[in-house]
């Protein structure tokens, strides 16, 4: 990007001349501005040798050392100013001001310019000089004389002393208003000379010529409301353009009329007169406007500071909007489609407005066809851009596009990825473009208006969409979210209601389509009562205003309504086809209950519940069944009188014909008959028990009989009767612990479940299933007594009934018991989640993986259930063992240790002793990969852990990290040279650490214990102690530590991962001839646009691993077939 241009290429060249001018500093008296004409030259002549030569003004606005701006200084007495008095407010004034007196200002100071232009001139440019933040006074007898550059390289060295002030970034309330007050004074100026002074060639050419030179300076101050009043002459000389070319064609149509009377005659020659003047006065205001925008804008729309060239692109926006004639054309247009590339977003945003508003024109479009030819790719890029804000302006602008037919559909591939993509407001934007352009297909001019009912129309082309991902449930519901709110139909209940019952014989859907609008309708409904049907990112509770509240009841009941009559219909076509009947029933949870008693629809309610109920005992999958207990408990909480009872009784109904089901299907398993009943049942009231207590006495002790007797069961039905009796164990210590009185009988039989239930979890224990590295068979079991386990002595653990009546019911596992569970939990981190095992049943996956194994065991150890000595040293062993998930977990439980106890030095050093055992187990393999891996996690273990004192933490936690040092010093020494490595692996990055004078007594310490060993009879044994000695020696050396290891923890990427962008050439538009300066785009910023931000989030949402890229390029919604 070009840095500073030069304040005028002509200095060196032009003809010297002795200026009569004086930089005043605030306090100097009138007497000496006013000296002999000799002393006023010597000032001069002392300003000339203390200017910047040519190369020091085209450098780098950041290499100038401008010092910062003093405190603003006292006015002068009145007086004492180097101004004549005057009656009038200075127009500095006026623009600090609040800017009431701007017009009157600009009107008195008009009539002064056209009585006596010079002082006028000298009080417009001290204005100018002022505004930039420079008191500078030029003598009005030596106004012609005076030399642009000379005065500029005074200002600048004004700056250079720190002499100036910013009043356009100062923060003080009486400057609030300065940007927006002087862009109005010069706009008032020069409306108000259009008749007059602007066009004399002499006022406003001595002001852009003082603009021009003094945004092309070093000080940012300078050039940021230097650019300002020039672009804002632009924009005001393009009023005055318009108005001339108005009156211009006014004068040509009268002219013609004229014309038709007579050839000549002195109205024809009046007329033609006023059409030359007219047309020679437009002439000399575009070239105004042409020479500012060469001076100025070509150097600042690359200026280094963004916010000047967020302004010059905003103000070319506003330029060619207004005044094509001019500026509607290549030559101008280029540089918004260069600025798309800049590095600042608001820059790039700036540009792609600009644009926006260009396309919605409709004249525009013909004229900017070649520009969209080369710009469009990088439109469609900028959809995805790092900066949300600017990502979703480029989509209204694709949507301009699109409504011109300016680009083809195939180039859209891309945004349809962005349907599930991270920011909200992304997804908004691209639903929106979906749903103009495939569903509505406003922008499709050619096509016929749809034939039909229009919402069963919009509803087809967008079951064609959610075709592409039927697989992906979820998906599904990301792509309905974005397309929710412009799609009316969504909400058209009674269309959907009629095309799932195939109401309309026109409309066949196949029985992909019925699945897929059955998710639809469900997540419609769940949106309309305003649920969330996507998880929001920072999982705030949703707050509703009044009016938002009123439009939700609103949907509800008229989702009743339009329910009340079909719903039996729908869950009766439906009942047996398990991918639609959970969405179904769980519809009736967000209806209004109350209005089948007001419309008098009671049995539609009764048979709707009674389906419900139906559908509970013919499935045996989570979702349909979680989905109809939801519902039953729903209506019996939920409605009202009669319903109410109808509902409760009908759930009591469920439960005891639950109950003897189960009680059937576990007589058939000790008959020796099928298990599958048996599992199916279990599931149910495991599903029932999670939502409300049942008693289960009965089948509780049949499970134990079971668990006995039948020791080769499968492992599913295993899990479902340990998670039964489980549930059942802590229903009752719920009742018991909420009751005002225990009875004996209660607590003994409790006790007694519990101790059961202890037993059948210990036995796994001692004979854990068998658990294969490469898949998952036996591991859901191992992972259901892992965390029931976990679960049941946190339940009971010691502390919750210490000191109370309850005491007996505290329990706390031995020794023995607790190695054993760890042993087991050990076995199941090892197997990776990613590991793909058709023959298990993946229902409940999220329930049997190795994160909630590490969670139930962290739990135990956070929650103080167990004593931290062993489980808490083994889990921090895993620490960098088994992914982020873990890892993530482990970091959380080492917060909470820290918190409970400041002293956690124990713990990590016996954590780290524990995994240098696991490293030396496995050194006695021949495979060396496998000893490198293991000892490269004792390393990282290390450095994780010493990462957690850092900064100022290091002080604090000094004694830790130097008793860690000691004692693992000590462990490494215990045998030698066996565990000499210890030193190098973990002890090493803690001692590195420690300030200098530590780490010199570490050097004394290690050297004593060496004073009588001959370290030369093992070489490679003893290789881990000199790396050791010769790192800390290093440190003391340079008086610094190493560099720490690379921290762990995660770091977020601010806004969104940027992709590599395909940026356009330099030279665009061959066919304008312009220079290299003016017409390229700085190749640094060329690169910064490429590199900026291509590294992923590392802790990308679940919903990037679920995109298909390839199903989501081919979304395509066939027109013809609409």
């Amino acid at each position: 990007m070009d840095d500073v241009a030069p304040l005028a290429s002509e200095i060196t060249t032009r003809h010297s001349k002795r200026a009569r001018v004086h930089a005043l500093d605030g306090g100097d008296e009138p007497s000496k501005a006013n000296g002999n004409d000799r002393e006023n030259q010597e000032r001069s002549s002392d300003g000339s040798d203390r200017s910047p030569n040519p190369g020091e003004r085209e450098g780098s606005p950041d290499d100038f050392e401008e010092i910062r701006p003093k405190t603003k200084r006292p006015r002068p007495a009145e007086g004492t100013s180097d101004v004549p008095n005057r009656s009038e407010e200075r127009l500095i004034e006026v623009i600090k001001g609040n800017g009431k007196h701007i017009s009157q200002a600009v009107k008195q100071w008009v009539e002064r310019y056209e009585k006596n232009p010079k002082p006028a001139m000298v009080e417009l440019l001290m204005m100018l000089f002022e505004a930039c933040g420079a008191k500078y006074y030029i003598r009005e007898e030596y106004l012609d004389e005076t030399d642009v550059d000379d005065v500029v390289v005074a200002l600048v060295n004004l700056a250079r002393k720190g002499e100036i002030e910013d009043y356009q970034g100062s923060k003080k309330k009486e400057f609030k208003n300065f940007k927006e007050n002087l862009v109005s004074f010069w706009d008032t100026l020069v409306i108000e000379c259009q008749n007059g002074p602007l066009l004399d060639k002499d006022l406003f050419d001595k002001c852009m010529d003082y603009i021009i030179a003094l945004s092309c300076t070093p000080p940012r101050v300078y050039r940021l409301v230097a650019s300002l009043m020039g672009l804002q002459l632009v924009t005001s000389f393009i009023s005055v353009a318009k108005r001339l070319a108005v009156q211009r064609d006014t004068t040509q149509r009268q002219l013609n009329a004229e014309r038709k009377k007579r050839v000549d005659g002195p109205r024809v020659e009046s007329l033609n007169n006023r059409l030359s003047a007219t047309h020679e006065q437009k002439l000399v205001i575009d070239e105004m406007m042409r020479k500012i925008f060469t001076g100025l804008f070509v150097h600042r729309y690359r200026d280094v500071d963004p916010n000047i060239r967020m302004s010059c692109i905003q103000s070319l926006g506003v330029w060619i909007l207004s005044y094509p004639t001019l500026f509607l054309q290549d030559l101008y247009l280029k540089y918004l489609g260069w600025t798309l590339n800049d590095k600042s977003a608001g820059v790039r945003k700036a540009a792609v407005l600009a644009l926006q508003n260009l396309y919605e024109v409709e004249d525009n479009v013909p004229t900017l066809s070649l520009f969209t030819e080369r710009f469009s790719n990088r439109m469609i890029e900028l959809a995805d851009d790092v900066d949300v804000s600017v990502a979703v302006c480029a989509i209204g602008l694709v949507k301009q596009l699109l409504r011109h037919q300016l680009i083809p559909d195939d180039d859209l591939g891309p945004l349809y990825d962005l349907l599930i993509d991270d920011p909200p407001e992304i997804r908004r934007a691209i639903g929106e473009l979906v749903y103009d352009h495939l569903i509505a297909q406003k922008f499709n001019s050619s096509q016929p208006g749809p034939k039909g009912n229009e919402s069963e129309i919009h509803l087809g082309r967008m079951l064609q969409i959610l075709r592409e991902f039927s697989t992906d449930p979820i998906l599904s519901i990301y792509v309905i979210d974005d397309v929710w709110e412009y799609m009316k139909a969504m909400k058209d209940w009674k269309c959907i209601i009629s095309m799932l019952l195939d109401e309309n014989p026109l409309i066949e859907l196949t029985d992909e389509d019925a699945t897929n609008l059955t998710r639809l309708l469900f997540a419609s409904v769940r949106k309309a009562v305003g649920e969330r049907i996507v998880p929001a990112s920072d999982n705030r509770k949703q707050y509703f205003s009044k009016a938002q509240k009123e439009a939700i009841e609103n949907n509800r009941r008229d989702l009743t309504i339009a329910m009340m009559k079909n719903y039996p219909l729908l869950l009766r076509k439906f009942m047996t086809d398990k991918a639609k009947i959970s969405s179904l029933v769980e519809i009736i949870v967000y209806m209004n209950l109350e209005l089948y008693s007001l419309k008098r629809q009671e049995q539609n309610f009764r048979t709707t519940l009674l389906l419900i109920k139906d559908a509970f005992f013919k499935h045996g999958e989570k979702d349909a069944l979680r989905s109809c207990v939801k519902a039953i408990k729903f209506c019996s909480t939920e409605s009202r009188g009669e319903l109410q009872d109808f509902a409760r009784n009908k759930l009591k109904e469920l439960e005891d014909e639950l109950l003897d089901k189960l009680k059937s299907a576990t007589k058939e398993v000790i008959d020796g008959e099928d298990e599958y009943s048996l599992l199916v049942n279990l599931k149910r009231l495991y599903e029932l028990q999670l939502s409300r207590p049942i008693s289960i006495d009965e089948p509780y002790g049949d499970s134990i009989t079971i668990l006995h007797s039948f020791r080769n069961l499968d492992d599913e039905v295993v899990s479902f009767l340990l998670l039964n009796m489980y549930l059942d164990v802590a229903w009752s210590l719920h009742s018991i612990i909420n009751s005002e009185t225990v009875s004996e009988g209660s607590l003994s039989s409790l006790l007694s479940k519990r101790d059961t239930l202890l037993e059948e979890l210990e036995y796994f224990l001692n004979a854990p299933p068998e658990v294969g590295e490469g898949s998952k068979s036996g591991n859901q079991l191992a992972c259901r007594v892992c965390t029931i386990l976990a679960d049941v002595w946190c339940l009971f653990r010691k502390t919750n009934f210490s000191s109370t009546k309850l005491e007996r019911l505290g329990y706390c596992p031995d020794v023995s018991i607790l190695q054993k569970f760890w042993t087991l939990c050990e076995k199941q981190l090892k197997i990776s989640d990613d590991t793909e095992d058709e023959d298990v049943n993946k229902e409940y996956i999220e329930e049997t993986n190795r994160d909630t194994v590490m969670i139930a065991a962290a739990k135990l150890i956070a929650s103080d259930t167990i004593p931290k000595d062993y489980l808490a040293p083994e889990i921090i062993s895993h620490f960098v063992m088994h992914g982020a998930g873990i890892a993530e977990i482990v970091k959380s439980l080492i917060t909470v240790l820290r918190k409970k106890d400041d002293n956690v030095s124990e713990i990590f050093l016996e954590a780290l002793k524990r995994a240098f055992l696991r490293h030396l187990e496995l050194s006695r393999s021949d495979d060396e990969s496998i000893k490198s891996e293991s000892f490269q996690e004792c390393k990282n273990l290390a450095a994780r852990l010493a990462g957690i004192f850092v900064g100022a933490a290091r002080n604090k936690h000094r004694p830790e990290i130097l008793k860690i040092v000691k004692e693992g010093i000590e462990y490494a020494f215990e045998d030698t040279p066996k565990h000499l490595s210890f030193l190098e692996a973990s002890v090493l990055h803690f001692a590195s650490r420690l300030p200098a004078p530590d780490i010199r007594d570490v050097l004394k310490d290690v050297q004593k214990r060496t004073e009588n060993v001959n370290a030369e009879e093992d070489p490679s044994g003893w290789r881990p102690y000199n790396t050791f000695y010769e790192s800390l020696l290093e440190k003391c050396a340079k008086n610094e530590g190493i560099q720490d290891e690379k921290e762990w923890t995660t770091t977020r990427q601010r806004g969104r991962p940027r992709k590599r962008q395909n940026i356009e050439g330099r030279r665009l538009f061959d066919e304008h001839g312009s220079s290299d300066e003016e017409d390229s785009i700085n190749t640094s910023d060329q690169e910064d646009a490429q590199v900026e931000g291509d590294e992923e989030d590392d802790n990308a949402p679940l919903i990037h691993s679920l995109k298909s890229t390839s199903k989501l390029r081919s979304l395509r919604v066939s027109r013809q077939e609409n």
